[in-house]
C-alpha cells in the first residue's frame, strides 16, 4: 500500500479469535452455556476445543504470515490464586496468559517498526478494576513509545515520523476515557451462522453503512449457534477446522468481489493461513 494511505483506508488482514490457537484441554468450559455444567468431562471439553480452536499457527506465525489486526478476547480466571493474571480464551482458557503473549507481540513489533499492528482486545470476563488498571499498566509499561495514541491520525508516513507501529483497541469505555493510549472499541461485523450464504449477505447488509473514517473489521468467521441446534453441525463435521476449511475459499472469492463494490477496512477469518486469505487481501491493496 501507498506510504500516504490513512489507517482506515488500507486493507489490513486480520486473525478472528487470534489466541485459540492455544486453548487448554484441561481448562474449566466458559460457553457456550449449554455446555458449561459439563466441564469435568474430558470429552466434552474435546469438543469444545474442537470448535473452538479458530487458529492453527501461534501469534508470532501470524504476524508473520501478515496478520496485523489481532482479536484477542481476555478474562480473569475466577478461581486464580494470582489476582491480576489474564489469559485468553474461546470456550476455554489458554495455556499461555496474556501476559506472556503480549510479550511475543512486542518483540515482533520492535523487530518490524515500519508494519502498523491493531490489538483489539475485549470481553474482559471476570475482570474488575484492579484487573483492568493492572493489564493496562502492563501494556503502557510494555509497548511505551511504540503506541500511537488516539489522538494521533494513523497515516503510514505520520506513524513511521513518529517512530510509533502499535495500535490498542480496548473495548471498556471508561478506561478508554482516562488513557489517551488506548482507543476505543473496533465494531466487528460477522454473520453469526454457520451459513456462507447467510454469512455473506448479513456482511453485505453490515458494510453498506460502516463508517468511512474509522477503524471496523469484517469478519469471514463460521458461527455455532448459542443452543442445542449446535449438535447437529458438531455430529456432521470433524471440527470447526474442517468446515471452514471447506467454506473459506467461497468466502474469499467474496472479499474480491465485495471491495468493488465497499470501503474494506479490515477483513478477519479463522485459519488465517489457509485458502489464500492472506495474499487475497494483500492484493486489494495493489
Amino acid at each position: 500500500p501507498s506510504s500516504v494511505q490513512s489507517g482506515t483506508s488500507a486493507v489490513r488482514h486480520g486473525s478472528h479469535d487470534t489466541m485459540s490457537y492455544d486453548l487448554d484441554i484441561n481448562s474449566a468450559i466458559i460457553g457456550p452455556t449449554i455446555l458449561t455444567k459439563f466441564g469435568k468431562i474430558r470429552w466434552v471439553r474435546k469438543i469444545v476445543k474442537k470448535w473452538g480452536t479458530t487458529q492453527e499457527v501461534n501469534v508470532t506465525e501470524q504476524l508473520d504470515a501478515g496478520v496485523r489486526f489481532l482479536d484477542l478476547r481476555v478474562a480473569h480466571k475466577p478461581d486464580d490464586p494470582d489476582p491480576t493474571r489474564t489469559y485468553f480464551y474461546h470456550g476455554l482458557y489458554t495455556v499461555t496468559d496474556v501476559e506472556s503473549a503480549l510479550r511475543d507481540i512486542n518483540i515482533w513489533a520492535e523487530n518490524h517498526s515500519t508494519e502498523i499492528l491493531i490489538l483489539a482486545l475485549s470481553h474482559f470476563k471476570g475482570f474488575n478494576r484492579t484487573v483492568h488498571n493492572h493489564l493496562i499498566s502492563f501494556i503502557k509499561g510494555l509497548f511505551g513509545q511504540k503506541l500511537i495514541l488516539k489522538t494521533d491520525i494513523p497515516t503510514l508516513n505520520r506513524c513511521w515520523d513518529l517512530q510509533r507501529n502499535v495500535i490498542v483497541s480496548y473495548d471498556a469505555d471508561a478506561e478508554v476515557r482516562t488513557h489517551p493510549e488506548l482507543r476505543g472499541k473496533i465494531p466487528y461485523y460477522y454473520g453469526d451462522t454457520m451459513d456462507p450464504a447467510k454469512v455473506k449477505k448479513q456482511l453485505s447488509k453490515d458494510l453498506k453503512t460502516a463508517p468511512s473514517n474509522k477503524f471496523f473489521a469484517c469478519g469471514l468467521n463460521l458461527t455455532l449457534p448459542e443452543n442445542a441446534s449446535a449438535l447437529k453441525y458438531i455430529l456432521r463435521w470433524k471440527s470447526l477446522f474442517v468446515v471452514t476449511l471447506k467454506n473459506l475459499p467461497q468466502l474469499v472469492m467474496w472479499v474480491q468481489r465485495q471491495a468493488q463494490i465497499t470501503d474494506l477496512n479490515i477483513v478477519a477469518s479463522d485459519f488465517v493461513t489457509q485458502a489464500n486469505f492472506i495474499s487475497t487481501i494483500i492484493q486489494l491493496n495493489t
